[in-house]
């Protein structure tokens, strides 16, 4: 089939097992247009879009029955349209039907609505339970806490991590270590267990500058009253002569 140029193609599923549209379009495409069970190669700046997600590639792959699967490689974006999920990766697939998710290769996940940003090789999501599983050189980051281990499970509605394999929770001076570590990213509440290690730095709360008094004014030093002048006392007149 001749490739195709800036092909838009609009497939309508409704009344089938998926009842929802793909809307794809791309720079060339390979594959029979009319036949929803054939594989269809998109390539060149592909786009795919179904009612509940988004996928931006180099080149994307529909097979299946109905299209049930996507396959995409070379600089991948997108978007879960239904739980507000972003994603960047190498490489991913994504079944339409149990509406799961793999993502591998410098793979990062942003949950924007609650701030969690997460990074792994490797990254399972499943859209119906809002669950993604982490692994292999994981680091999620939310508020305060910076943490990392082997592997790790983030449950979206619950906002519950668990992490496990050398893990590690960092609260910008604190550091908290164990085998497995469970944090409450509403509340930070953490659990750990298993070879516990931690180090606190407590904070030292400034006391408040004490004001000076200010110094009462010195009252103005009364002048001096002048000397009275000394009053001769009266001498006693000497006696008449001739007395």
């Amino acid at each position: 089939m001749k490739k195709l140029l800036a092909a838009f193609i609009l497939i309508s599923l409704a009344g089938l097992l998926f009842a929802e549209k793909i809307t794809f379009t791309a720079g060339s495409m390979s594959g029979q247009a009319g036949d929803s069970s054939a594989t269809t190669t998109l390539s060149g700046g592909a786009f795919v879009q179904t009612t509940s997600i988004e996928i931006n590639a180099d080149t994307i792959e529909l097979s299946g029955d109905d299209y049930r699967f996507i396959k995409a490689s070379g600089s991948i974006s997108g978007k879960n349209l239904e739980t507000n999920m972003e994603f960047t990766c190498d490489s991913m697939s994504y079944d339409r039907e149990t509406k799961v998710a793999q993502l591998q290769g410098n793979v990062k996940l942003v949950d924007v609505e609650n701030d969690v940003n997460a990074n792994a090789q490797l990254i399972e999501y499943n859209q119906n339970t809002n669950i993604a599983v982490l692994q292999i050189e994981i680091t999620l980051t939310q508020k305060k806490n910076v943490c990392t281990g082997a592997y790790a499970v983030y449950q979206k509605n619950e906002q519950m991590l668990e992490i496990s394999g050398n893990a590690q929770v960092k609260q910008e001076e604190d550091v908290f270590r164990a085998q497995q570590i469970t944090l409450n990213l509403d509340t930070q509440n953490i659990t750990l267990s298993g070879n516990v290690k931690g180090s606190v730095t407590e904070t030292k709360k400034e006391e408040p500058e004490k004001t000076a008094e200010p110094e009462m004014a010195a009252e103005p030093e009364k002048a001096a009253e002048p000397e009275k002048a000394a009053v001769p006392e009266p001498v006693e007149g000497k006696s008449k002569e001739g007395e």
